[in-house]
């Protein structure tokens, strides 16, 4: 008993799954720093022709209408790899993850670890104004569901190694394991467990701390430790995260306008990617800084190097560049261009903010739009404060996240990563909740008085009692597809059912057989005090619509229905839908006591 209504239902397979989460996240950490490699080394030879795998910005490469065609040269090897290759590299990743976790039985094609990351590196190296997030999220998710899928497990547990092996990539690109943990559990888990928890926390831990050598030490962006600010800030910390918020919805609304213009086209999606490059290399023309991953321009507005309205054009030309080359289905992350343009709005707007600098708003803003595009408000406090180390403002950036957030989630029926699930047929729930089976117990929404049949009447009485009880008059029909059988004292001996009777019907009858002598190789029922929950997956597993409900000793004591499950999820229903005055004011028995009886009960 007491084993059935423990608080968690981790098991000693945790700690299996944990041994096999750190060759995840060390495999993880390795992937995340050859991507590294591959996008500085293919950004170094394109745009300064030289052989390092350093990452830098395309700005500084002074290339003139060059530029334009880099990017287009790149579009058109993206397309061709998606074309013949795997159709799942475009995109930014995340879908994709979500996508094979729910649909797929976090099943990943073997292709795609290879395809996805080196499509990534040809799309930032060649300008594009991309992250390597979301691709190294899938990449490390599809190593971590290839080697599940090597052993006996489960499509759970299967998922957990996928969403470890994303964790341990975000961790390892970034050096922020707890946002990397936050982030599996807000967006990738769908479930808040024990047994995923650990094992996705230990591959990201482990992969913070395998990125000191081969990745350095320190946050990404390093900056002075601000002042904490006064109470005024933080109403101005929201005001920044609504506006953050609006910018996230335009963003979101964007790309997707661009991914449906695309789709009017009346050429294959192969050459969009090119398109998109064209895109992309005007836009560098017009504002070098927008190209690429743009690490050195969010530390430089982080830094309050970068401030004022001559960020006005790299924000617009960001978004524009971001959005249409997004829609065009080439491959690269969102995550590092949004964390660009939230720096840049909160850089725009901070010279005109009294309190702070611009650089404390540049942080502000760039934590609120990962909260609001993303819907992740968690995960954005904690990876805009891992990035900078700057934990003296979390207070203001909590306020501008969960500002964005809530506002997102009011005028936008999906984030940014789940639309595109939607325009594809599915439907993604971001919501958890404990069901309300797991807290109520059986002998709470069962159906104590129960009809049963004795174990003494014959098979042919039984089989007289289903086929011809509608028949008598004056008796009542029966209603129910089966029956207990109990003995003399009451305890449960078999179930016997419509189906029962109708097969006995048609087999030759042994004279003075019984409904005890006929009894079941498996009897499934239910203890009263079982979890809900526990009786509702026996009857699935067992494909049955009822379970007798028996005490310690064999005693029926009820029984249990669908209808009676049905029963304890409306009061998880009512509990949303009904409302209620509890407390009652002095003004509230006034008026029901002297207004009502004058005008009706329809008085306000």
């Amino acid at each position: 008993m007491k084993d059935r209504l423990r608080d968690f239902t981790a098991d000693r397979r945790m700690l299996l799954l944990a041994a096999m989460a750190l060759v995840v996240g060390a495999v993880g950490t390795l992937l995340a720093y050859a991507l590294s490699w591959l996008i500085g080394t293919i950004t170094n030879l394109v745009f300064y022709q030289r052989w390092d795998h350093r990452l830098v910005s395309p700005a500084d490469a002074h290339l003139g209408l060059w530029i334009v065609l880099i990017p287009v040269a790149g579009g058109l090897v993206i397309g061709l790899m998606a074309r013949y290759g795997s159709e799942k590299i475009r995109g930014h990743g995340i879908p994709e993850a979500l996508e094979s976790i729910l649909l797929r039985g976090s099943r990943v094609e073997p292709k795609v670890t290879v395809l996805k990351p080196a499509s990534a590196a040809i799309s930032i190296g060649t300008g594009g104004p991309f992250g390597a997030e979301g691709p190294i999220i899938m990449t490390g998710g599809a190593f971590g569901s290839l080697f599940a899928q090597f052993f006996r497990l489960s499509a759970s547990e299967r998922k957990i190694l996928l969403v470890a092996g994303a964790a341990a990539g975000m961790s390892a690109t970034f050096g922020a394991p707890m946002a990397a943990i936050l982030l599996a559990v807000e967006l990738l888990l769908f479930e808040w467990k024990p047994r995923s928890l650990l094992p996705v926390a230990i591959a990201s831990v482990e992969a913070a701390l395998l990125r000191v050598p081969l990745m350095g030490e320190g946050p990404l962006f390093p900056v002075p430790a601000h002042a904490p600010l006064p109470w005024q800030g933080v109403l101005v910390a929201a005001a920044l995260g609504v506006a953050a918020g609006l910018l996230s919805g335009l963003l979101t609304r964007l790309v997707y306008l661009f991914e449906d213009a695309f789709a009017l086209l009346p050429i294959h999606w192969m050459w969009w990617p090119a398109i998109g490059g064209l895109a992309i290399g005007l836009g560098g023309l017009l504002e070098p800084k927008a190209l690429g991953v743009g690490y050195d321009v969010i530390g430089g507005m982080l830094a309050g190097n970068l401030v004022g309205t001559a960020l006005l054009a790299l924000l617009l030309t960001k978004a524009l560049i971001w959005s249409f080359s997004l829609g065009s289905g080439t491959s690269g992350g969102v995550l590092a261009p949004l964390l660009m343009m939230g720096a840049a709005l909160g850089a725009v707007l901070g010279p005109a903010i009294p309190l702070g600098t611009p650089a404390i708003w540049a942080l502000v803003g760039m934590a609120g739009i990962l909260g609001g595009a993303m819907r992740v408000p968690f995960t954005g406090v904690f990876f805009a404060l891992e990035l900078t180390r700057d934990w003296s403002l979390a207070v203001p950036v909590l306020v501008a996240c969960l500002a964005a957030y809530g506002l997102t989630v009011l005028l936008l029926r999906r984030s940014i990563l789940t639309e595109k699930l939607a325009r594809r047929g599915h439907h993604v729930v971001r919501e958890y909740v404990v069901d309300p089976l797991d807290m109520l117990r059986v002998k709470e929404v069962m159906t104590p008085e129960v009809e049963a049949l004795p174990a003494s009447m014959p098979v042919a009485d039984a089989i007289a009692f289903f086929r011809d009880a509608e028949k008598i008059p004056g008796r009542r029909p029966r209603r129910h597809q089966g029956y207990p059988v109990v003995d003399v004292q009451g305890r449960l001996v078999s179930i016997v059912t419509r189906r029962d009777a109708l097969e006995w019907a048609l087999q030759p009858v042994v004279e003075g057989e019984t409904l005890g002598d006929r009894r079941p190789a498996t009897l499934h029922v239910a203890a009263p005090d079982d979890p809900a929950s526990e009786a509702a997956k026996r009857m699935a597993r067992a494909g049955v619509g009822r379970l007798p409900v028996v005490d310690e000793g064999g005693a029926l004591v009820g029984v249990l229905t669908r209808s009676d499950l049905l029963e304890g999820r409306l009061k998880r229903i009512l509990e949303e839908e009904d409302r209620e005055r509890v407390l009652r004011t002095g003004v509230s028995v006034l008026r029901d006591r002297y207004l009502k009886p004058l005008v009706g009960p329809e008085a306000p």
